[in-house]
């Protein structure tokens, strides 16, 4: 699997951020028995491109902590048919691209904060919510929530990042 990770700003955090990356999308990808190789691609910008990209992608006029731009389209989450998927697959690798994640470094920090827990958590629970994005999942209904918020929850606590 390949994992492009950039850091579109000038500051860092204190940890591997490629390997977190590398850790929570593998699991990810193990918990919903993606059974092929895949590329996904992280950038880490600041409060005002994500508000600019929030604007110009969602029609949102204000920054969010999160964006996510999946590539598949899925019938339902985690069902991945790759029969007619080909347009996703770069031909170089064989690797399907699962699609792009945007998150906002600022918002990384302030969310740690607010919630009481660790920058490391924040980053890796913001990852784990943008990759179930990826794989089809989405927090609509109050049923779609509850499904998801118990898989970032399994996979966090599988990883053992917890909010400790």
């Amino acid at each position: 699997m390949t994992f492009y990770a950039e850091n579109n700003t000038d500051r860092s955090f204190d940890f591997p951020m490629e390997e977190v990356f590398r850790r929570v999308a593998g699991e990810v990808l193990r918990t919903e028995k993606a059974d092929f190789e895949a590329e996904v691609n992280l950038m880490i910008v600041d409060l005002d491109t994500i508000h600019e990209m929030n604007r110009d992608y969602r029609q949102i006029d204000r920054p969010t902590d999160v964006l996510s731009f999946p590539n598949l389209s899925f019938d339902s989450p985690g069902k991945f048919d790759l029969t007619e998927s080909a347009d996703v697959v770069d031909p170089e690798t064989g690797e399907v691209v699962l699609g792009d994640i945007v998150i906002c470094y600022d918002k990384v920090l302030e969310q740690a904060e607010e919630y009481g827990h660790s920058i490391l958590r924040e980053f890796a629970f913001l990852l784990t919510h943008s990759m179930l994005h990826l794989c089809g999942y989405d927090h609509m209904t109050e049923e779609e929530t509850s499904v998801m918020e118990a898989k970032q929850n399994q996979i966090l606590d599988t990883l053992k990042i917890t909010r400790d």
